[in-house]
């Protein structure tokens, strides 16, 4: 059977048709063909082609399965005699891909055209998941943000100029309802937001004497 190693998101992969991969997230919806230009290595049995370092002319062609996001990641930094303290959780963005041919020679990917053709007889069935996709681009934040001025949340410890937009794209903007969340919403925060309940549960102490 022949192989390939390619290279995506500054990892590398030994692939064969029919292999289920996750990598770093790349452009494409699902039902999408796509193609990895960058391969290390061709073979099939003992017939190898090592490429310079990529072989030219060779490139791997894949479907897009499904976009999605990784297990959260804990990252925690503390500095001695500072009493420093900052824990971050991070979700990375990951592609599903069904590698469907491995390409020579400088060929195209044969079901690019497959792919089309059942796009647009299948037009009916398109529109709707572009306007769900749509939809979930533009889903209502996790709270309603309150009127009136609203309060620096980088005063408090661990939230940077970054987290801060995050938390006000999502409702949050006052020492007041940080201090108020409940326990449910730092539930309902960690599922939907790169930070983990610890690291929320710390915010919400801080915010509790900011907010008196």
């Amino acid at each position: 059977m022949m192989f390939a190693v390619i290279k995506t998101g500054g990892k590398q992969y030994r692939v064969s048709a029919n292999d289920l991969l996750e990598v770093e997230k790349v452009s494409g919806e699902p039902g999408d063909i796509i193609q990895f230009g960058d391969v290390l290595i061709v073979g099939e049995g003992e017939d190898v082609t090592l490429g310079v370092p990529f072989v030219d002319g060779a490139s791997v062609a894949a479907e897009v399965v499904e976009q999605g996001r990784g297990k959260k990641v804990i990252a925690f930094k503390k500095r001695r005699r500072q009493n420093s303290r900052r824990k971050r959780g991070h979700r990375q963005l990951l592609t599903t891909v069904r590698i469907s041919e491995i390409l020579t020679g400088g060929a195209k990917p044969s079901k690019k055209a497959a792919a089309k053709a059942e796009a647009k007889k299948d037009g009916e069935k398109a529109a709707p998941k572009k306007a769900e996709a749509k939809a979930e681009a533009t889903a209502a934040p996790l709270f309603t943000a309150p009127a009136g001025e609203l309060d620096d949340l980088t005063k408090i410890k661990g939230i940077g100029p970054v987290a801060a937009g995050q938390l006000q794209e999502q409702g949050i903007a006052t020492y007041a309802q940080i201090a108020g969340l409940s326990d449910d919403d730092v539930a309902r925060i960690d599922e939907a937001m790169p930070f983990s309940a610890d690291q929320i549960k710390d915010w919400r102490e801080q915010a509790k004497e900011l907010a008196k």
